[in-house]
């Protein structure tokens, strides 16, 4: 969010970004756009989404603004009602397929819930933009949308020049939610001989601390939660070897397209990453990747140890990585998200 806002700030509007505080937020830093975070007397479930969107819909409604862009669904009913009674443009940017989140599918009243939402609000957003064609191709076929393809890419970074890595540990970076495979990364830990780093938290936090616990890995599993994005964009380069999982469940997860596959490709490093769809299509084209079939705990930690021993096929996808953060990058991205909103 904060590479749109700034992308978009830089090219002539006012941009201001509308967020959550959470009672962990940590202050945020000064950004060439404005900055405005709502507080919730409630935290999760249904309580807080009845509060964050009441909230959200009062304040959108008493600000002036050309265009207003709801992320997700669960900020699409506020700006739905703003723009409409307001005669406002609307545009949605729908980072993932909502309704088919593990966390989502596997509970009937909640998914009933999210994909009432989704039927009434969508086709109401002719405009929008998402992060892979499939998606995209998904909600044309649903909601007669043609939304058009902006992939979270990374900023085009300066690789550290020259650095020695002194011990070879391995990255997990991104959400700590269901579907992320710790059940099965956790375990498949025992047989690595590395560490593994988890920067990030999310819905399986406690989870995966637990699973930490059980497995008795508390010295080889270090739970680092949040970094800021500038501290994740120098900490990712000291990695040896990035993780990209999702289970198969779902199809949100099996035709996912997640920031942090692009994050290690950028921070020049090489991947273990799921054989899925769109991860196999640029993995074709560049090859970066250690691309893995399933995600049991063997299948896991053969591959992982398989990079840490193989030195020329690592030197080799580190090489592709560095090539290929050249193309896959922001800079080059950003022209499609500019031409949505200069059409507006």
């Amino acid at each position: 969010m904060h590479r749109i806002a700034a992308t978009m700030q830089g090219h002539g509007y006012d941009v201001l970004l509308v967020g959550r505080k959470r009672k962990d937020s940590v202050t945020g830093k000064p950004q060439p756009f404005q900055q405005k975070r709502l507080s919730c007397l409630f935290s999760k479930g249904f309580l807080f989404y009845a509060a964050y969107n009441f909230r959200l819909f009062f304040f959108l409604l008493f600000q002036q603004a050309d265009i207003i862009c709801a992320i997700d669904l669960d900020t699409i009913l506020p700006v739905y009602f703003v723009t409409a009674l307001k005669r406002k443009k609307r545009v949605y940017d729908a980072h993932e397929l909502f309704t088919e989140q593990k966390e989502v599918i596997t509970r009937p009243f909640i998914h009933s819930v999210w994909l009432a939402v989704e039927k009434f609000a969508v086709p109401k957003f002719r405009s929008g933009y998402t992060v892979n064609d499939f998606i995209a191709g998904e909600l044309q076929r649903r909601y007669g949308v043609s939304y058009i393809v902006v992939r979270n890419l990374p900023a085009l970074t300066i690789l550290p020049a020259g650095q020695v890595q002194n011990e070879k540990w391995v990255l997990y970076q991104g959400a700590v939610n269901e579907g992320r495979c710790f059940e099965t990364l956790i375990p498949a830990m025992k047989e690595v001989n590395a560490k593994l780093v988890i920067v990030g938290k999310g819905n399986f936090f406690e989870q995966t601390r637990g699973l930490i616990k059980q497995n008795k890995l508390e010295s080889k599993v270090v739970l680092r939660g949040y970094l800021s994005p500038d501290e994740l964009v120098r900490f990712t380069p000291s990695a040896y070897i990035g993780l990209t999982l999702f289970e198969s469940e779902g199809m949100n997860q099996y035709y996912s397209l997640a920031n942090r596959f692009f994050d290690y490709i950028m921070a020049g490093i090489p991947q273990v990453c799921v054989n899925y769809p769109e991860y196999a299509a640029i993995n074709d084209q560049y090859n970066i990747a250690y691309l893995i079939n399933d995600t049991e705990p063997q299948t896991i930690a053969y591959a992982l140890n398989n990079l840490l021993a193989d030195d020329v096929l690592y030197e080799q996808l580190r090489l592709n990585c560095v090539k290929a953060r050249a193309v896959l990058n922001w800079e080059n991205e950003q022209h499609t998200l500019i031409g949505l909103y200069k059409s507006l």
